[in-house]
């Protein structure tokens, strides 16, 4: 699975697991608040300067959010990254190897 799948992946389990808990909606369904933030984070990942290189947001160089959308996935991040190790063990243990031992530096 290259970089980008992964992190749509993750992206779409984060939202996921807000959305099931924050929002009470069925398991696996999104409310359009939700949905909106899932293809507007899709859209920022294609278009992302790094391609498969690419950093987690966190050590990201370039914030390509806009402020609003930012703050929000900040707030998905924040509630369903613990979250993860119960619901994808080893998506979150992938995303944290990342996060924590990134081996080169981005360029663009």
């Amino acid at each position: 699975m290259s970089t980008v799948e992964r992190e749509r992946e993750t992206l779409k389990r984060m939202i996921s697991i807000y959305c099931w808990r924050k929002h009470k909606q069925e398991r696996g369904k999104l409310c359009s608040e939700c949905r909106e933030l899932l293809e507007y984070a899709f859209k920022r990942l294609d278009l992302c300067p790094f391609g498969e290189n690419k950093p987690t947001c966190k050590k990201c160089p370039i914030h390509c959010y806009r402020p609003e959308m930012r703050e929000k996935i900040k707030e998905v991040m924040r509630f369903s990254g613990p979250r993860l190790l119960i619901y994808d063990p080893i998506g979150w243990l992938i995303h944290e190897i990342k996060e924590r031992f990134s081996f080169k530096q981005p360029s663009l």
